[in-house]
């Protein structure tokens, strides 16, 4: 879509009358406006908030909640705690005081001293121009409104807040692993979402996040020597700096030792901003209108290697899923690894130039998957990792790398044999190892997509995300509108495979259980030996090595996928879940029979691939 296209459908949305596929749909929404003075020897910043907060819901609200993220990088926070508890932390939070053979691990948070932490302090709040009253837990602020919000209408909500940008532990903060100043992410007082679930009250302790709509208009002073790069759209790049603008960027003017950068990003969940003196700008123009920006420091030779393929990468999406709908994306040297964020991405640089590749497409396809397709990440962060990895390994095999999903695959198999496996129905903060969040995010997410693929259909499963995006752009989607997409695309009933895949503990395993002779034909028994039901691709190779396909299709998804070989094939009766075995006969003679395989290319996740296959 174009960019008046995006303001016609932000407007919608804006509005709360946007619909679901099959029930009224609103969502809130929120209007920022922020001055922020950073001081960079200190890492302290005040801040001046006015908050325009429209509530679109059919409910009256009579308090909102906020979430002050930096508060979490505190000894004695919850996420201080969770560090010292959980079986294996991210090693980037913690010392380990032990052996690689014996670890003792030593929460890196519980060693601040007060000038290391982070925190968000609000020193004053009003609506409608009113004080009010409010209270800080951790990193959570309850407000108590004076005035309750009554369906469709709005309130101003204005704040004078300081906050300090702790020492890097994780996404957020100063002097990250490359050396970048600042990576100031969830950095401000962030409004919560509220939706027809209620308040996204979560306690910050170390996961993804869920935001409301809307707009942000947001100035930065800062050092004069300081460049900026984040989410938005330079207000103010018409005032030439100190010819940075050579590299495509007019920055501010001097205003004494500082510099205020005025960014705008329209309709977005988030806004984020990194700064650094040494930073090296870089851009590309990736047509319609919109450019690529890249702004790094360390690895220059890899920074420049992976700006062609980020182009190819954008396109790539942008045919795949949908068209961005923004005028730029941003690469920025930041963080502690990679993270998505509104119209941009904090990347730590890499020595080797795939791991940067393979990072970089990872987080631009977020742009897609969060920054647009918003699914609550605390609830769901398959249905937005997951699918992002998804999408990677496609844009990735575009690039020419080797054996897309081959990864996930691998990862899955090695997790259901362990003892840490968990059903992806809970918080995401609530999996008792970082293991088990880390494989059923992405590689399950992942293969989710990869699976279907084998039930609906490869292109099916393209034409999927499609309708997708273009039923859910700007908004907050859920599990079920995904699959109701799959089901409107494929025309089969397609619940069961959300539940049993991503709802329950059940695996796939499929085997050829008997291949016995029968007069001039041959009888084939299968098994479903776990309880996760598939349709299945069977075929039967002859002693002349000719394949003969057959296709059962599972009773409960009513309908069948195109053939995806060049194989002829042959559709048999559908399988139904109660039967455990299924027995059908080929027109072989059992002596000419050479081979039995279930699921040839090995695109579903059968747990044990020894029993797939008969052969003599």
């Amino acid at each position: 879509m174009n960019y008046k296209q995006m303001l016609s459908l932000m407007t919608l949305g804006t509005a709360g009358i946007l619909q679901a596929q099959n029930a009224p749909y609103w969502q809130q929404h929120v209007d920022y406006k922020m001055d922020i003075d950073m001081n960079v020897k200190n890492y302290q910043y005040t801040g001046k908030q006015e908050l325009t907060y429209t509530n679109n819901s059919p409910d009256t609200l009579k308090v909102v909640f906020y979430h002050l993220f930096l508060n979490a990088f505190q000894p004695g926070s919850e996420m201080d705690a969770r560090l010292q508890t959980i079986k294996d932390p991210d090693h980037r939070m913690v010392n380990n005081l032990g052996t690689k053979e014996n670890p003792q691990y030593q929460s890196r948070i519980s060693q601040f001293k007060p000038e290391e932490i982070g925190f968000l302090r609000v020193n004053s709040l009003s609506q409608d121009g009113v004080p009010v009253k409010y209270k800080t837990e951790s990193t959570i602020l309850k407000v108590d409104l004076n005035k309750p919000i009554p369906p469709h209408s709005s309130t101003v909500l204005k704040m004078d807040f300081v906050g300090q940008a702790p020492v890097m532990i994780r996404r957020t903060g100063r002097n990250n692993p490359d050396g970048v100043a600042l990576s100031m992410s969830q950095w401000y007082p962030k409004l919560a979402e509220y939706d027809f679930r209620g308040w996204n009250t979560t306690e910050y302790i170390t996961r993804e996040f869920y935001g409301v709509w809307g707009n942000f208009d947001v100035k930065i002073t800062l050092d004069k020597n300081y460049i900026v790069g984040g989410s938005g759209y330079l207000q103010n790049n018409n005032e030439i700096g100190f010819g940075y603008e050579d590299a495509g960027v007019k920055v501010p003017k001097v205003k004494g030792n500082t510099r205020t950068w005025h960014f705008y990003a329209p309709q977005v969940h988030d806004f984020t901003w990194a700064a650094d003196p040494q930073f090296i700008h870089d851009k590309l123009d990736a047509g319609n209108g919109q450019t690529l920006h890249f702004l790094y420091k360390k690895y220059p030779e890899n920074w420049k290697k992976i700006q062609p393929d980020m182009l190819k990468a954008f396109q790539f999406y942008n045919k795949f899923v949908g068209k961005y709908p923004w005028r730029q994306y941003s690469f920025i040297q930041g963080g502690d690894g990679g993270m998505e964020y509104a119209m941009c991405t904090l990347i730590q640089g890499e020595e080797k130039f795939e791991r940067l590749q393979s990072t970089a497409v990872h987080e631009l396809g977020h742009a897609w998957f969060h920054l647009i397709l918003a699914s609550d990440e605390t609830a769901y962060p398959w249905l937005d990792e997951g699918f992002c990895s998804y999408i990677q390994d496609r844009a990735l095999g575009m690039l020419g790398a080797k054996v897309p999903f081959a990864g996930f695959y691998k990862s899955y198999d090695r997790y259901v044999k362990s003892k840490y496996e968990e059903t992806p129905t809970h918080q995401s903060d609530r999996f008792d190892t970082n293991y088990a969040y880390s494989i059923t995010s992405y590689s399950k997410g992942a293969l989710f997509l990869r699976q279907l693929e084998y039930i609906i259909g490869e292109k099916n499963v393209e034409k999927t995300l499609q309708l997708y995006y273009k039923n859910f752009a700007f908004k907050h989607p859920q599990p079920n509108d995904l699959i109701r997409c799959a089901e409107k695309v494929s025309g089969m009933q397609l619940q069961w495979y959300l539940n049993e895949f991503m709802q329950t503990p059940h695996h796939v395993d499929y085997a050829v259980d008997k291949v016995e002779g029968k007069g001039n034909k041959t009888s084939i028994t299968l098994r479903r030996v776990d309880r996760l039901p598939l349709p299945s691709d069977v075929f039967v190779v002859d002693k002349n090595n000719k394949t003969h396909y057959f296709y059962i299709p599972l009773r409960m998804q009513f309908g069948e996928k195109e053939n995806p070989y060049s194989y002829e094939r042959k559709v048999l009766p559908s399988w139904g879940w109660g039967h455990p075995t299924y027995t059908f006969e080929v027109d072989i003679p059992f002596e000419n029979i050479q081979k039995v395989v279930i699921d040839p290319e090995n695109i579903t996740t059968d747990i044990n691939r020894d029993n797939n296959t008969f052969q003599k």
